[in-house]
């Protein structure tokens, strides 16, 4: 994959994982599906995705830290330089997936403390992402992270039917629908309409 896609002046940014460019159409495009499917049913319109900035967190997928290199000088240079560009377009939306993207993020806006990397399990993840909804403001730039994988291990909802949607699709349509939210309330702020 490309280091970046799309256009940086859009208001929303994916930031991914060199090691695990898929998370775009895994991940991203089902939320992407149930954010389309209620801005729609609301608004009667659809979001233009046709320049929707996506970034890998570093141009290299071999300097992603690990146990071993854990953020080595090559990754604080590639913070340096992301830093520069979202104070440049100051983008509405981050949308950020898995451990290593989510923490990259956290010390482009200097956040503290700086954490390892087993410090994003998946439910803190979770947690992380209704914490992003509840302080969502428009008029700075909304770090929203999303698990990098969702099997069928990871119990999202407490009970279980056959019946019911699978905890993966629960998901989906969970963080798809919380950003729909904020994408509708906030509409008139946000340059990314079909026309």
């Amino acid at each position: 994959m490309k280091t970046e896609l799309g256009n940086r002046t859009y208001p929303i940014w994916l930031l991914i994982n060199p090691k695990y460019p898929a998370v775009r159409h895994d991940i991203f495009r089902p939320v992407l599906d149930e954010i389309q499917d209620r801005v729609f049913r609301q608004m009667q319109t659809r979001i233009d995705t046709s320049n929707l900035y996506v970034r890998s967190a570093v141009n290299d997928g071999g300097i992603v830290p690990n146990t071993l290199n854990w953020w080595g000088k090559k990754v604080a240079e590639e913070i340096e330089f992301y830093r520069e560009i979202i104070h440049e377009h100051k983008p509405k939306m981050l949308i950020s997936f898995g451990a290593f993207p989510f923490e990259f993020t956290r010390r482009v806006f200097e956040v503290k403390p700086e954490k390892g990397p087993k410090a994003w399990s998946t439910s803190i993840l979770k947690d992380e992402f209704e914490k992003s909804i509840e302080n969502f403001d428009i008029n700075q730039t909304n770090r929203i992270p999303l698990l990098r994988r969702v099997i069928a291990t990871d119990k999202f909802v407490e009970t279980h039917n056959f019946l019911s949607r699978t905890d993966r699709e629960t998901y989906f349509q969970h963080v798809g629908a919380k950003i729909a939210e904020k994408i509708i309330e906030n509409k008139d702020s946000l340059d990314i309409w079909i026309k």
